[in-house]
């Protein structure tokens, strides 16, 4: 027992507060000892990085309404319907064993079917390999097709994710320029005429990303007619086609040549965390896919291919779905650029969307929307700017990509955003009055 004019003992180990637990009071480890630089491979020099993912990193914050990332909206997934997919599919071992490396067969057999009814050309499973989403079937795509140095054509703008796997691959990347119906087909006609001869030539054919438009039928004749002409491939990237938001999607380059390589995607249409995607081409083109996902990741997921495979064939249930999305994202886009309208005026352009996920903005006062950006963020909205879509950004300025930004209006209700265009409206106007 100790008395009051004892001395207390020293703490060993030192005091702890409240908040403390033994991990802290350990002795801090020896610093790690230095490490050998690494030799990166001299390819991803030629790979930029996306500032779209960047930028979702900054919109995170609960504070901020982002128009930013083409994310498709939480509360349109069929989350229900998934759960009990994935019920049903669990009762069976095979849901959480390997799969065959192209894709579960009554997966590619649905697949096929869909893509046959959409092209109206006869589709066979062995032409379709199940990729994880859309973006590896691009990537086992080009490491298919080509070598360093092979000349290929894209939009301008682009869809970055083409421009990332393209540069990956060691293209030669040529940029050709888009209109409101689409791919300027007549200027990859004059080059080809000069001598360009590309391995591939990369689309976003309907609600394009980032600008929304939708090429053109007679443009996709012609660039079908092109590709059986000079020999090349055209990869139509199709995760958009059935958000059409009237009427019928359009009718896939496809069903006018031979010459396509069709990727489609459930991300848009169910759920991106399901990473079901597929690739549709010629029996030797799928085989070679085949071969490299072998050795990229063995097999996708047996459980998302299962629960895929069973939505996709409900076709009644599929198509009310996907009419539901169509409905929903017509109001929403209406929502966005009649906010537009209200708030900007005459002070930009705007594209008038009929399907997809995306608006376009271009600002007539040459705006550099990269130095909005920053001041849009305080304001507590996120946006994309146009930049972030040009090919080469050192020589954009001609192109007006830097007076531009891409709106997705799929993620929020309507109320959120009529109030982010609010907020981008201050933001613009705090920007003009410095």
């Amino acid at each position: 027992m100790t008395t009051g004019s004892a001395r207390a003992p020293a703490l060993d180990p030192p005091l702890r507060e409240a908040h403390m637990t033994d991990t802290d009071l350990r002795p801090a480890p020896p610093a790690s000892p230095a490490r050998p630089p690494v030799a990166l491979a001299a390819r991803l020099a030629g790979i930029r990085g996306s500032a779209i993912r960047d930028l979702l990193t900054l919109t995170a914050r609960d504070d901020v309404l982002s128009l930013a990332g083409g994310l498709p909206a939480a509360d349109l997934m069929p989350r229900g319907r998934i759960a009990a997919a994935a019920d049903r599919a669990l009762r069976s071992p095979a849901a959480v064993q390997y799969s065959e490396t192209a894709g579960l067969a009554r997966l590619r057999e649905v697949v096929a079917a869909h893509e046959t009814g959409r092209t109206g050309r006869a589709v066979a499973p062995a032409d379709v390999v199940v990729t994880s989403g859309s973006q590896q079937a691009l990537d086992l795509l080009a490491r298919a097709l080509l070598d360093p140095g092979d000349p290929v054509a894209v939009e301008d703008p682009v869809y970055v994710g083409a421009l990332q796997v393209l540069q990956a691959a060691g293209a030669d990347v040529h940029p050709f320029p888009l209109d409101a119906d689409g791919l300027r087909v007549d200027v990859l006609e004059e080059r080809l005429a000069a001598g360009f001869r590309p391995r591939l030539v990369h689309t976003v054919s309907s609600f394009h990303n980032p600008r929304g438009v939708t090429m053109s039928q007679e443009r996709r004749r012609a660039l079908c007619g092109l590709a059986e002409r000079y020999g090349f491939l055209v990869v139509e990237d199709d995760p958009y086609g059935l958000l059409a938001f009237d009427g019928a999607p359009p009718l896939p380059l496809a069903a006018h040549g031979d010459h396509v390589v069709r990727l489609g995607s459930a991300s848009k249409v169910l759920a991106p965390s399901l990473r079901v995607g597929w690739l549709v081409a010629p029996p030797v083109l799928a085989a070679a896919v085949e071969r490299l996902k072998q050795s990229t990741d063995l097999c996708g997921s047996s459980l998302t291919q299962m629960i895929t495979a069973e939505l996709l064939a409900d076709e009644e249930w599929f198509a009310a779905h996907v009419d539901g999305v169509r409905r929903e994202n017509r109001g929403r886009a209406a929502a966005l650029t009649a906010a537009v309208d209200a708030e900007f005026g005459s002070s930009v352009t705007r594209s008038t969307p009929t399907g997809g996920m995306f608006c376009w903005l271009e600002f007539a006062d040459g705006t550099d929307t990269a130095e909005l950006l920053p001041r849009a963020l305080e304001h507590g909205v996120g946006f994309v700017p146009g930049s972030a879509f040009s090919v080469d950004p050192a020589a954009d300025g001609g192109a007006g990509l830097r007076s531009a930004a891409r709106l997705c209006f799929a993620t929020y209700p309507p109320d959120q955003l009529t109030e982010a265009v609010r907020r981008l409206a201050r933001a613009a106007s705090v920007r003009i009055a410095e």
